[in-house]
């Protein structure tokens, strides 16, 4: 049995909330080849891989704030051009491998929460504008804001794969 099977209270509804956001938008991307997943449907610079690898990104680099602390967010001009990279399929890359690599980071992030001394530990959040100054974020926080995220992006990736081929994720 492993740790996240043990999990209750409040840690499981976080767990339980989180799984079903990830189910949505790994369901959103059903059936797809790579070049259906990097195509833009929508005005939008996006793209339905793009999206599972950002949400990725963003999470792996949440968890590793509740470990870290601010210098797990920082933000340079290399940092700038892996950003934008983050929200499209570059060549090489394909779809089952950015969803397996979502995979093994919502492992890591279940194992945190299970293992996690305490949710209301906090770190300062970084200085950037889109921060409010001097803020803490609790581990609790976090985790509803990748909560909060992932829901965010499964409604992009719906209107995306409803305008590739009329595909809903729901409904």
């Amino acid at each position: 049995m492993g740790p996240t099977e043990t999990v209750t209270g409040e840690r499981a509804e976080v767990l339980q909330s989180l799984a079903k956001q990830r189910y949505f938008l790994r369901y959103t991307v059903r059936d797809l080849s790579d070049e259906q997943a990097a195509k833009h449907t929508t005005a939008s610079e996006l793209c339905l891989g793009g999206l599972i690898k950002h949400v990725t990104l963003v999470e792996r680099q949440w968890m590793s704030f509740i470990l870290n602390g601010a210098p797990a967010m920082s933000f340079d001009e290399a940092s700038a051009s892996a950003w934008t990279d983050g929200f499209r399929m570059l060549a090489g890359e394909t779809l089952a491998g950015l969803l397996e690599q979502y995979e093994q980071t919502a492992s890591r992030t279940d194992e945190l929460v299970a293992v996690l001394a305490d949710l209301d530990a906090a770190h300062p959040l970084p200085e950037a504008p889109w921060f409010e100054r001097g803020a803490q974020w609790s581990a609790r926080r976090v985790l509803l804001h990748v909560i909060a995220e992932t829901a965010q992006h499964c409604g992009h990736a719906d209107i995306i794969r409803e305008s590739l081929d009329g595909a809903k994720s729901m409904g």
